[in-house]
């Protein structure tokens, strides 16, 4: 039987999936996850050092069988509703950070919004706002 998955863990798989989905992750994705990780209060209880077996955790369940439905459906169920939103932006932040959305990107973040049924909206504000905090001069 597989192990629960955190609410944290849960979270590391949604900023793994966003950095993924394109089929590589850039270093500039992996640092923003670890520096998210550090100062967000949503993972104050987390063990950093289990950053790298969480990943994997979350990379063999990606490439099983029906792997991204399993993913998102171990996610929504890890999640309490009201970290839903969370989840959203944070794969919004791991998809702005190269400061450009690839159309599998944008399909990820569509199936994260239709999973957790958020506000189109609230995930447009998400994403406007990750838009503005990357523009460079």
């Amino acid at each position: 039987m597989n192990k629960p998955v955190s609410p944290e863990e849960a979270l590391i798989f949604v900023m793994v999936m966003a950095s993924a989905v394109d089929n590589s992750m850039a270093e500039k994705e992996l640092v923003r996850i670890g520096q998210l990780i550090d100062i967000l209060p949503v993972f104050d209880n987390f063990d950093k050092d289990r950053l790298i077996e969480v990943s994997q955790r979350c990379a063999t369940l990606l490439s099983g069988p029906e792997g991204l439905d399993i993913v998102l459906e171990t996610i929504r169920d890890a999640l309490p509703e009201w970290l839903h939103e969370t989840a959203y932006a944070l794969a919004v932040e791991i998809v702005a950070v190269d400061l450009m959305v690839r159309p599998e990107e944008v399909r990820l973040l569509q199936l994260l919004r239709d999973r957790f049924g958020l506000d189109k909206l609230a995930c447009a504000a998400l994403e406007r706002s990750a838009s503005a905090r990357y523009r460079r001069m």
